[in-house]
């Protein structure tokens, strides 16, 4: 099988904490063509970026907001398939190759993985179980879910729509109104239970479940954004 070319687009605000485990992790992923890894960081403090110490990253400054800073990513990206990764979610060691072997089947445009939460709580095992049981009945995954998309498609359908909140939800409902394909892959990534711990388990599954339903209803995005305190927005 022909190797494949990835470009994995991180977008990032405050985290020099991280940034550097993350970029060794994704140095360890096991693909014999390599990738590039792409930063873009959405404080004018470029206090992430900074703190890099990798030189082979590569590093911008985009307009603060995911889907700003990872449409900026994507038009500095050379590899042919991109991957969306959240700065706190790890992907599995053989991503790469699954991606690639996912992707040479031409009916996908694109994809994303089964959802893992770090934590050995009964709680976040349930919800990692209801979050694979959505994704496969919905086909909608979410961003912390590590989407990939064939680059040239990506272009094609006009990137991430530049909206404050469910940026990854309007793509794949985008992409299955053309009656394209997603693939979910049954192999996992594992992000960071860091946002439940901070704002409460219930209520941030219960604000995320009514922020979707109301985007589903209508709401526009620049509405719900007001709901949504999360600091990275």
């Amino acid at each position: 099988m022909e190797k494949i070319k990835f470009s994995i687009i991180v977008p990032v605000l405050h985290e020099s904490d991280t940034i550097n485990s993350l970029i060794e992790h994704l140095d360890r992923l096991e693909y014999d063509a390599g990738h590039e890894i792409i930063v873009a960081d959405g404080s004018p403090d470029r206090d992430t970026i900074q703190a890099i110490g990798r030189k082979s990253v590569i590093k911008i400054v985009a307009p603060k907001g995911r889907a700003r800073q990872m449409n900026a990513g994507a038009s500095m990206a050379k590899g042919e398939i991109l991957i969306f990764l959240h700065a706190d979610t790890k992907l599995p060691r053989d991503a790469l190759t699954k991606i690639a072997s996912a992707m040479a089947q031409n009916h996908y445009v694109g994809g994303a993985f089964e959802l893992d939460i770090k934590s050995e709580r009964f709680r976040f095992k349930l919800l990692s179980r209801w979050a694979s049981i959505r994704c496969h009945l919905t086909r909608i995954p979410y961003g912390d879910q590590a989407i990939f998309i064939k680059r040239d498609y990506f272009n094609t359908i006009g990137g991430y729509r530049d909206i404050p909140l469910m940026e990854d939800v309007e793509l794949m409902r985008r992409i299955k109104r053309r009656g394209d394909k997603i693939c979910i892959l049954r192999d996992r990534v594992m992000t960071s239970p860091r946002r439940w711990e901070q704002e409460g388990f219930v209520y941030v599954n219960l604000r995320n479940a009514a922020l979707f339903i109301m985007y589903l209803l209508g709401v526009s995005p620049e509405k719900l954004a007001s709901f949504y305190k999360d600091t990275y927005r």
